[in-house]
């Protein structure tokens, strides 16, 4: 079985030079470089009026559950009428992550 190769602390002393060089000259590179552009505010679209009432309903059912003390953030809603708009993206911007 052959002998490992043996390096010596110089050679391990420079590769770890070069390795903490090529890491400050990232760093210097990444701060150099300009801040992203900040994004265009998003124009939020008028909800229609069949959505908006829906999502005055549930405004309402989440305030009568937290008056009652079972605010566990857990809500059910179906639609009863066959031909109501879908609503989804409009409850998905009104209610967004703040639930």
């Amino acid at each position: 079985m052959p002998e490992p190769l043996r390096t010596s602390r110089r050679t391990w002393s420079a590769a770890w030079a070069v390795l903490c060089a090529a890491g400050v000259a990232a760093t210097a590179v990444l701060n150099a470089s300009p801040a992203p552009e900040p994004q265009p505010e998003k124009h939020e679209e008028p909800v229609g009026a069949e959505c908006a009432e829906y999502i005055a309903d549930i405004e309402t059912e989440l305030a009568k559950a937290e008056e009652e003390g079972k605010d566990d953030g857990v809500l059910a809603f179906t639609r009863i009428s066959a031909g109501a708009d879908d609503c989804s993206d409009e409850l998905r911007d009104h209610f967004g992550g703040d639930r």
